[in-house]
């Protein structure tokens, strides 16, 4: 058996071959592959969690757990008489309600590997026997000899040990941007990266052209590709801040509200109160403390932000994603297709002694040539400029296409930047073409032969070296002369030293009867001029990574292409300054420990040539220091990092199936700028949350206040001993009616302004702040005052020495309590609208869905109050028309109050207590 780890790119393939053989000697094909099975070569493959494993799971919140614990006493006390099966059938129903109402919005599926099974091929051609046969791609084994041509997709990890013209797109496993030149040379080099393994063909990954023949040296897991896979199956996801802060935060509360509840039961008793009453007061207690709708609202506020993010073309796949953005530091991004265009471009035109800037990017044809910032139109250019673009245009074997408004090379990129280049020049000459020389890695150049007037053409592209080998002249402009080396070199230098691929261009008459062109045609040649090319930003990233900055969050680019590249497209985009060389390679991370790395990672901003364990431990080192952290990618090789972030961000058009899976989000329209949207909503959402958190609890809190209170003054104010004034069902109802009515307008309302004009909020900060405390006790307080005042106005003479001589008197003023809570709550939310501004500084009719919410509300609360058949059920009762302008003055208390609140903390600072 061999060893997976062996360096392939060592080994020469006669070498490769012997070690695997060996291991298998005396096996057939199929017995091989059983016994490799057993080993770990296996395919990869995943379980998909099913629906109602997936619907359980919404369960699984420690809020949700109390709520059933309180519908299971309720429901005992249903049946020990008590007669509380309409409490227990509300808060069952919004627990079941939360729960699809997460099942449906959510719906997150492990689905990564088998998305990296999908990639698997499932034919290739195998030499066995020394005969040439099809088989399943699960057959190979290692030893197999794999024939690979042009537009194959790699079944396994290859060593080749033949190779012609070979050249593979490797950019979905590596990041690099254009086709990988293949060989079969030894590599004599430790810890190479990927994308330098020349002799190695990666499984996944596709032959573009030319062909080749290697032996398979791994599969499955144990492939380069696998092991991503296995990456990702053990790579946990990361809890986001929102769900560590949502989880300390109902821990919390729970402890808090079972103290409160215990503490309450034991003044009863200590008071000598029938233990029956205690503890019935304290299950009010409790059922008044506990946010029921506290998750449907976080739920539903997560939900309504994923729709406004998918609108904005931002899809989110698990929803605390939509807030956990608005929390990020730090941006880890891939170069290739997210920041890029993932379409080479060509930039500069060097022909004739002069060099010609080209507008434009990507493969849309539209564009124009400028030199020394004019421009220039096609019948302006020179004759040295045109030819060079025909070159360019004519010697080339690829095409490219228009659909839908949509352009893309069918070919090499390369020689579809040169075509696109040509056609932004305006007027074209067609030639037809008689013969070919295919470019090839040993000669370095191609030609192609074409008819020509009087005279037939040769037209060569190549490395700049090679091209300035095989040229005698230079034309200049309108006329031929000497060939200038030096200069044409330092132009190219110039190019490469701004991270361009460079191309030289040449051409030469021939005889109008020669139709076929050989190598020894490539001779005596006339230098035209250099195209440099680049895989370019995307023009709104520039913008994007400007905004980042702005609010605090840091671009970070990691890519497999080459560090000049990466440096100089982060120049570009201003994630580093223009005299920035800081930049980290795969090779020195790799020389690197993890807390090497956590020194570094605070100066680094720019990582190339690394590979997918490099991206994981950059994202760790990061996460380590504090910084929350999002990846954005589209590769295979992004996966593991993507799942390892606190947020990943998936690339929808470009990216692949296995980025998409491992993500959080998904950006439909590949533009790294809608993640500037993204992270203003996400901002935006936890406005919301902080808003309906502060009005939720709050409320909450009142009414457990409110039975508290009545408890305590119970041995002093016969009226409470004799009844609460809140029954659990009217407690019930108020909160699930403001959860609906009141808490979920709170969540429409418009983003404040300069979300992005700031640093994100701390990520370790708490709910439970002073902030909070003080909002709890202040409003909490108010409501309860109202509620107790209004029921011993009016409740007072229904008892007399803790004996009820009025049962409806005593019902009306506990209706007459119910209402003057919904009152202080109706004052209450018109201020909740902002946490620190005034509700002055807004207009009070820019929220259309609270005052629908308050309209609702006051109609479903009229119905327990004056439909006989709802009074049973709610143990109300309609009182007397004059008793409403005494309730009505409750509406102030609740606004005043916070006003109050919120202009202190305005003009004096933060109130702790």
């Amino acid at each position: 058996m061999n060893n997976p780890e062996t360096d392939w790119h060592r080994l020469k393939p006669e070498t490769v071959f012997d070690r695997l053989q060996a291991s298998q000697q005396g096996l057939t094909a199929a017995q091989a592959m059983q016994r490799l099975k057993k080993f770990g070569y296996n395919e990869l493959r995943t379980a998909r969690p099913g629906a109602l494993i997936r619907f359980l799971r919404q369960f699984h919140n420690p809020l949700v757990y109390i709520l059933l614990v309180a519908a299971t006493i309720t429901t005992f006390l249903s049946i020990m008489g008590k007669e509380m099966w309409a409490d227990t059938i509300v808060i069952v129903s919004v627990v079941v309600l939360n729960a699809i109402l997460g099942f449906i919005q959510e719906g997150k599926a492990e689905r990564a590997l088998e998305a990296l099974q999908s990639m698997i091929v499932t034919e290739t051609t195998v030499l066995r026997d020394n005969n040439e046969q099809v088989v399943p791609s699960r057959d190979i084994v290692p030893g197999d000899i794999v024939l690979l041509g042009e537009g194959d997709r790699i079944p396994a990890d290859l060593r080749l040990f033949t190779s012609h013209n070979a050249y593979a797109d490797e950019s979905t496993l590596t990041g690099e941007s254009v086709p990988v030149s293949k060989s079969s040379d030894v590599l004599d080099q430790d810890n190479m990266p990927l994308g330098d393994r020349k002799c190695i063909a990666f499984s996944g990954t596709f032959f573009t052209r030319g062909s080749a023949r290697g032996i398979v040296v791994a599969t499955g897991e144990q492939t380069e590709f696998g092991k991503i896979a296995v990456l990702v199956k053990t790579t946990d996801m990361v809890e986001t801040p929102l769900q560590k802060k949502i989880h300390a935060f109902t821990n919390t509360l729970i402890i808090a509200i079972i103290g409160i509840g215990s503490v309450n039961f034991f003044l009863g008793y200590l008071f000598g109160y029938d233990p029956v009453y205690s503890f019935l007061a304290s299950v009010s207690l409790i059922v008044a403390a506990i946010p029921e709708m506290l998750p449907m609202i976080v739920t539903a506020t997560l939900a309504l932000s994923a729709s406004v993010m998918a609108a904005n073309k931002a899809l989110t796949r698990r929803l605390p994603a939509a807030e956990t953005l608005g929390s990020t530091t730090v941006i880890c991004s891939d170069k290739t297709g997210t920041l890029t265009k993932n379409e080479m471009t060509v930039q500069k035109v060097y022909s004739g002694g002069k060099i010609y800037d080209v507008v434009g990017i990507g493969y849309d044809p539209k564009g124009h040539y400028t030199l020394n910032g004019s421009r220039i139109e096609y019948h302006e250019m020179s004759y040295s400029l045109r030819e060079t673009l025909l070159a360019g245009y004519l010697c080339n074997s690829s095409k490219l296409k228009e659909e839908n408004g949509f352009y893309h090379i069918i070919g090499d990129p390369t020689e579809g930047a040169l075509i696109v280049s040509a056609m932004k020049a305006g007027e074209l000459e067609t030639m037809k073409q008689l013969d070919e020389i295919p470019f090839n890695s040993e000669s370095m150049f191609m030609a192609t032969l074409h008819e020509h007037f009087e005279e037939n053409i040769i037209f060569v592209k190549g490395s700049p070296e090679k091209i300035l080998s095989l040229c005698k002249a230079q034309l200049y402009d309108d006329r031929c002369g000497p060939l200038q080396r030096d200069e044409v070199t330092s132009a190219a230098e110039e190019m490469a030293g701004s991270a361009l691929r460079v191309l030289g261009m040449a051409h030469k008459m021939v005889p109008k009867t020669q139709f076929v062109l050989t190598a020894e045609d490539i001779n005596d040649l006339t230098f035209l001029g250099l195209k440099g090319m680049i895989d370019p930003p995307r023009p709104e990233v520039i913008e994007a990574v400007a905004m980042c900055k702005q609010a605090g969050i840091r671009p970070v680019m990691i890519t497999g292409d080459h560090g000049l590249t990466a440096l100089a497209i982060a120049r570009d985009l201003g994630i580093v300054a223009k005299d920035d060389t800081n930049l980290l390679t795969g090779e020195q991370l790799d020389e690197l420990t993890d807390d090497d790395l956590y020194e570094l990672v605070e100066n680094v901003s720019v990582y190339a040539r690394v590979a997918p364990e490099h991206k994981l431990r950059i994202a760790r080192q990061f996460q380590k220091q504090g910084h929350i952290v999002a990846m954005t990618g589209d590769g295979v090789n992004d996966a593991p990092a993507l799942k390892a972030a606190d947020i990943g961000v998936a690339m929808g058009i470009s990216g692949t199936e296995v980025s998409k899976e491992a993500s959080d989000m998904i950006l439909t329209d590949d533009n790294f700028a809608t993640i500037v949207r993204a992270v203003e909503e996400g901002r935006h959402t936890w406005n919301n949350l902080e808003r309906t958190i502060l009005y939720t609890i709050p409320t909450n809190a009142g009414q457990a206040f409110l039975v508290m209170g009545a408890v305590l003054m119970a041995s002093f104010i016969p009226l409470f001993a004799a009844r609460l004034p809140l029954e659990p069902v009217q407690i019930l109802w108020v909160n699930l009616l403001d959860s609906v009515f009141l808490t979920m307008p709170l969540i429409m309302e418009k983003k404040a302004r300069g979300l992005l004009s700031g640093p994100p909020r701390e990520h370790n900060k708490k709910i439970v702040d002073g902030l909070f405390v003080q909002r709890v006790i202040i409003m909490g307080g108010i409501i309860a005052a109202c509620g107790f005042l209004i029921f011993y106005y009016f409740g007072s003479a229904a008892v007399h020495e803790r004996e009820i001589i009025n049962p409806l008197l005593l019902t009306q003023a506990q209706t007459a309590a119910f209402w003057a809570v919904l009152m202080a709550h109706f004052g209450f939310v018109f201020s909740a609208r902002s946490v620190h501004q005034s509700a002055f500084t807004f207009s009070p009719f820019s929220n259309k869905w609270l005052w629908l919410g308050v309209l609702v509300s006051i109609a479903a609360r009229l119905l327990p109050t004056f439909f006989p058949a709802a009074n049973t059920l709610f143990k109300t009762a309609p009182f007397p028309l004059e008793w409403w302008p005494i309730i009505l003055v409750c509406l102030l208390p609740g606004f005043i109050g916070l006003e109050i609140d919120k202009f202190i903390r305005r003009r004096f600072g933060v109130l702790q207590f």
